[in-house]
């Protein structure tokens, strides 16, 4: 049986969520300190790796997870604008994208490698 759709998948996208909710909205001072990596590299790996589980633990249509996700960047920086030591930022929303359709097309492959492997 394939990894997707798996509880371990799900487990780990859900993990995936709530630590990355968790460690926006943690005060800066607390947070752990990744300085080889700009805020928006780390939006946009965290909303890659985010799209790709998600498409990889739920049968969902591509365009549904854009929007769950796009909805779930748009909360963490509004959740921002009342956290201390954070500002809510637009352009976290534009790497968050960008990060999106990464995880969408990392899907796509994945899927793609799979029928090719079901088909050898």
């Amino acid at each position: 049986m394939p990894a997707q759709y798996s509880n371990q998948i799900r487990f780990l996208f859900w993990t995936a969520l709530i630590g990355s909710y968790i460690l926006a909205i943690m005060p800066q001072d607390m947070a752990p300190s990744f300085q080889s990596f700009s805020d928006k590299t780390l939006h946009f790996i965290a909303f890659a790796v985010l799209s790709f589980l998600l498409n990889l633990s739920y049968r969902i249509v591509w365009w549904k997870s854009v929007v769950a996700l796009l909805l779930y960047a748009c909360f963490i920086e509004f959740s921002q604008y009342f956290t201390p030591n954070h500002c809510a930022e637009w352009m976290d929303i534009a790497a968050d994208t960008i990060g999106i359709g990464l995880g969408l097309l990392l899907y796509a492959g994945y899927k793609k490698l799979e029928e090719i492997c079901e088909n050898a």
